[in-house]
């Protein structure tokens, strides 16, 4: 298991569904780039945490994400035949800019002084 934390913008809208023991869980595709900035890698998450599914599923297509869980490296095949590479995450946490907004405000009307 590759503990990781994924950055990209939602590649469609993000699905709910029901497992076999009536428990919910979030399933969405994320489109990153990598280092390089030429190299595009899908990630295809799921969620079993209520706090990560119900942020999955008020985000959009296209909407920027942040994602921590475990990863597992996968290859895929296109129309062509080219293999290219995608990665597997079970997200535990996941950060949007709202989330990014409230903690900001948190951090500025905390109860720690203010330094010079």
């Amino acid at each position: 298991m590759i503990d990781g934390l994924v950055g990209g913008k939602l590649y469609g809208a993000p699905e709910k569904r029901l497992g076999k023991a009536g428990k919910p869980f979030a399933m969405a595709k994320v489109r990153a780039t990598a280092g390089d900035n030429e190299t595009t890698l899908f990630v295809n998450v799921i969620a079993f945490d209520d706090a990560a599914c119900a942020a999955l599923m008020a985000l959009q297509d296209g909407d920027s994400v942040t994602l921590a869980g475990s990863l597992t490296p996968k290859v895929w095949t296109d129309k062509q035949g080219v293999i290219r590479p995608s990665l597997d995450m079970v997200a535990h946490q996941v950060l949007t800019a709202y989330h990014a907004h409230q903690k900001r405000d948190a951090m500025h009307t905390s109860d720690y002084p203010e330094t010079d």
